[in-house]
């Protein structure tokens, strides 16, 4: 069976708090433990008023704290955003609560804009996100001779690692460094297929991966019929034509009519960035679903759902779980 995963970007609604957001957070990684999803990720965003991830490893702590088989992890870490010592200490200490619990997904965007990014860490750029990973990999592996300086707790955890990415940039370094790679199709499916296909020609083995491992991410969102699950999804839509317009808001609730909310550029930009969406009922879901397995060749996908309400989030995702059951076999009829 083909691992399904959980991308959470711990979205603050309209109407909403961020303390309920996070208490959403909490609801769901324990259904998505008792659903059989194989990890559940969250992301690192800054200075956005509707993602309450931002202290991303405090929110692991308390994910991994509210469950007890499940992975969790980054999916991902800003390197550019942190010096790799502190992300060591973060993730060693979550290891050492959790462990075999824990994935350090590692991302070279700021996710922020550049004056965020200078309040965050100042002066280091994604320039230097290759050394970035390779100093922070040393620093979670076992001591070496003549090290001074250790992540306590951290050394030799060996918390594994994984290269997030939307271009051939982040494909050609986890290739070089033999680290599975996960491509950010939910938002920029572009570059999905030639990323996936320079990472497996690529790659190296590795001591953490002997064979390319590819995750691909997708946005699900599934309901009892397809018409429900397309107004859900208008939430979603409406979030990044907001965007597009310089408005990075709370996400907002569905409405009746997403024609009357773009424009035909803003529709066009938007439904090409949300390309790798795939909503209705099971049945939908499931082709689209099969669909790209078959094109990407997919060793995991990892699923996002911007749903303004939680329960029908939760719903969502006991819908997908029945569909993961059945990827691969025969279609009814």
């Amino acid at each position: 069976m083909l691992p399904v995963s959980i991308l959470d970007l711990a979205p603050i609604v309209e109407g909403g708090t961020p303390a309920q957001a996070l208490r959403n957070s909490i609801d769901l990684v324990r259904h998505a433990e008792r659903l059989g999803y194989e990890r559940y990720w969250v992301a690192e965003h800054h200075n956005l008023s509707g993602i309450a991830s931002a202290a991303t490893s405090v929110v692991i702590a308390h994910l991994a704290e509210a469950t007890e088989s499940i992975r969790v992890g980054a999916g991902g870490i800003m390197l550019p955003n942190h010096a790799p010592l502190v992300i060591a200490e973060q993730f060693g200490t979550l290891e050492a609560l959790h462990p075999g619990r824990i994935d350090l997904g590692l991302g070279r965007a700021p996710g922020t804009d550049q004056v965020t990014l200078r309040a965050l860490r100042g002066g280091p750029t994604a320039d230097s996100f290759p050394q970035d990973v390779l100093e922070l990999q040393a620093l979670l592996g076992d001591p070496l001779p003549g090290q001074t300086v250790f992540a306590i707790p951290g050394v030799g955890s060996h918390v594994p690692l994984w290269i997030l990415g939307s271009s051939l940039y982040g494909a050609q370094l986890a290739a070089a460094l033999g680290l599975p790679y996960a491509f950010a199709s939910h938002f920029a499916p572009d570059m999905l297929l030639p990323a996936l296909e320079a990472y497996r020609g690529r790659f190296q083995p590795s001591a953490q991966l002997e064979e390319p491992y590819a995750m691909v991410a997708v946005n699900v969102i599934a309901a009892d019929d397809d018409a429900t699950a397309q107004r859900l999804f208008t939430s979603a839509q409406q979030a990044f034509t907001n965007i597009i317009r310089g408005s990075r808001a709370q996400l907002p609730p569905p409405v009746e009519d997403i024609e009357a909310h773009w424009s035909a550029g803003e529709k066009a930009h938007v439904s090409n960035a949300l390309s790798r969406s795939y909503v209705g009922s099971a049945d939908t879901v499931r082709e689209g679903l099969e669909s790209v397995i078959a094109e990407t060749k997919a060793d995991e996908l990892i699923v996002a759902a911007a749903i303004h309400d939680h329960l029908a989030r939760v719903h969502s995702y006991e819908i997908l779980a029945t569909v993961r059951q059945a990827l691969g076999a025969p279609l009814p009829g």
